[in-house]
């Protein structure tokens, strides 16, 4: 199954306070690698920022006003994350920004079935530790200099690199399905991986070898 490290950045908190999401960014994986799909889209929220998320993101509501609604993408969404696992940082936030998304542009919601929290498994993993995106880059010595403010797609990549570090696979697996492929001959007929085939040397070798001995090595060298 391909991965999804989703993340999104909203007017404020709380969709209970009406808020909406300004920005979402979706970057694919395909055994823990990312691939060249990603799902990226800043949004018109149809109403004002809050000023506490203005510092965190720096999306003003100019600069908004011309995006698409979610409504506009929301098929576009769900066809990109469709039979994917989802791996967010703390999911009920954004699952229920999403889903109220969903549900305002008549959409069915998204479900828990496939969706991976890295905020509960770091809080798994290291108990009693800071746990947040930035405390985690700093645990995994990623680089996070880039990220001055919160934007979703930088978000993401940070996010894949630290869900690789939480499931303690530093290196990211590589895909040898099609090795086969490489130890098959013109006749379909699989080869070996080295050669098992003895050479012994012939009668006039030996001989030789002798002789060799017999004139270089007048010592006993051992």
């Amino acid at each position: 199954m391909k991965e999804i490290v989703l993340d999104t950045e909203t007017t404020g908190l709380s969709v209970k306070d009406g808020h909406r999401i300004v920005e979402i960014g979706c970057i694919e994986l395909s055994e823990l690698i990312p691939t060249k799909n990603i799902f990226h889209f800043y949004l018109n929220p149809e109403r004002k920022v809050s000023e506490e998320a203005f510092k965190v993101h720096g999306y003003s509501d100019d600069f908004l006003s011309d995006k698409h609604k979610f409504s506009e993408i929301a098929d576009d969404f769900l066809k990109f994350i469709e039979d994917k696992k989802i791996i967010i940082h703390n999911a009920e936030f954004d699952i229920a920004h999403l889903n109220n998304e969903l549900t305002i542009a008549g959409k069915e919601k998204i479900t828990k079935t496939n969706i991976v929290d890295t905020l509960d498994i770091a809080r798994n993993k290291f108990p009693g530790s800071g746990i947040s995106l930035d405390a985690l880059c700093k645990r995994f010595r990623i680089d996070n200099s880039r990220r001055d403010k919160h934007t979703a797609l930088i978000d993401c990549e940070l996010l894949a690199k630290v869900y690789i570090n939480l499931l303690d696979q530093r290196e990211p697996k590589l895909n040898f399905n099609n090795s086969n492929e490489l130890k098959k001959n013109t006749n379909n007929q699989k080869t070996n991986d080295y050669s098992k085939k003895i050479i012994f040397p012939s009668q006039d070798e030996i001989k030789q070898h002798k002789e060799f001995l017999k004139k270089n090595l007048k010592k006993n060298f051992f």
